[in-house]
């Protein structure tokens, strides 16, 4: 089936009718609602700055179930002693030009200027999301992703500091069992995901607990106004 191409408010093909890459469709927007769109499909943006805007739908997909979460002895040493302290929402847009440094293994960064303003853009709207680590007084790492319903979408990470990038996602996976997020999307897989338990299911698996996880309520807004984090 040849790719989509977007214009306008078009909406998407079916998630099932990607490419065997995962490529669905080429074009279109980041607006909100078509970002919005898109995540409630499975679907999202992945791009390097001179393409054009690129839409996914991979199979298999690759996900972290919370309750699957895996503590290493490394990272359970860290959390008990403190090292790092956590918030949510209080600093977006340093978490999202963090995730865009470059980085040793990758030539460029996907996050282009325009898709850091739409995730702030998003941010704004109370569906996009960061979780921080701070070390005395500093930004140690992060990650940032978008949340609807029992879904949350994780968009990237990264750390200052050696452990504060695991350290924020088993505080996000530890929060994800208490709200009942069923799911974070990793998307694709890498080796650090899979040693703390991610893994990959088959996209009809994951668009059905999609499915499931859009029929609860999204928790929109501030999240750190929303003392989701112990004190």
């Amino acid at each position: 089936m040849p790719i989509a191409r977007l214009r306008g408010q078009d909406g998407f093909p079916p998630a099932q009718s990607a490419g065997r890459d995962g490529l669905l469709a080429v074009g279109g927007d980041l607006s909100p609602r078509r970002l919005l769109c898109a995540y409630g499909r499975g679907i999202f943006p992945w791009y390097e700055q001179g393409q054009p805007i690129l839409w996914w739908s991979p199979d298999p997909r690759f996900v972290l179930f919370p309750k699957e979460f895996h503590y290493g002895a490394t990272l359970k040493k860290v959390l008990r002693r403190g090292d790092f302290t956590f918030t949510f929402d209080r600093d977006f847009a340093a978490v999202v030009a963090g995730c865009a440094l470059p980085r040793p293994d990758q030539a460029g960064t996907w996050i282009t200027p325009a898709m850091r303003d739409a995730y702030i853009g998003l941010h704004r709207l109370g569906y996009a999301h960061s979780l921080e680590a701070w070390h005395e007084g500093r930004l140690a790492g992060g990650l940032y992703g978008v949340s609807l319903g029992g879904v949350f979408f994780a968009e990237s990470m990264f750390h200052l500091e050696a452990n504060a990038s695991k350290a924020v996602l088993a505080t996000l996976a530890a929060l994800a069992l208490t709200l009942d997020l069923g799911v974070i999307d990793c998307q694709v897989p890498s080796p650090h995901l899979l040693a703390w338990g991610g893994r990959s299911i088959s996209r009809r698996a994951y668009l059905r607990r999609l499915r499931a996880g859009l029929r609860q309520r999204t928790l929109r807004g501030d999240w750190d106004e929303m003392r989701l984090l112990p004190a």
